[in-house]
C-alpha cells in the first residue's frame, strides 16, 4: 500500500469525500496561515497522535514545503490508514495558486 500525491490546489476536492487534513509544520510554523478545516499535528508528534484521526477516512497531509508530509505519509501508511495523500508542493504552493 501507498500514498498519492496530488498538487495542493486540489485538496478542495477531497472534502466531500470527508478527508482529514493534518498539516504536519510546527507551531510557529501555522501561524502564518493553515488550509481551512486542517488540523495541526507537527510530524514529531504524529506517531503518538494517531488517535485523533480515523483509518477509515481519507487523510491529506501537508507541510511547507512537501518534504515532511511524504515522511507523514509514509507513517500513516505503515501504520494502517487505508487512503493517504500526500499534498505535494505544501503550503508554499499553496501560496503561490
Amino acid at each position: 500500500m501507498s500514498y498519492e500525491n496530488i498538487p495542493a490546489r486540489r485538496v478542495s476536492e477531497l472534502l466531500p469525500e470527508g478527508a482529514q487534513v493534518v498539516d504536519v509544520r510546527e507551531r510557529n510554523e501555522v501561524a502564518t496561515g493553515m488550509l481551512p478545516g486542517a488540523i495541526n499535528i507537527p510530524l514529531a508528534q504524529l506517531g503518538v497522535r494517531l488517535h485523533q484521526l480515523s483509518p477509515d477516512r481519507p487523510v491529506a497531509v501537508v507541510c511547507e514545503g512537501g518534504g515532511r508530509s511524504r515522511e507523514a505519509a509514509d507513517l500513516l501508511v505503515r501504520r494502517g490508514f487505508r487512503r493517504v495523500v500526500n499534498l505535494d508542493g505544501g503550503m508554499a504552493a499553496a501560496r503561490r495558486r
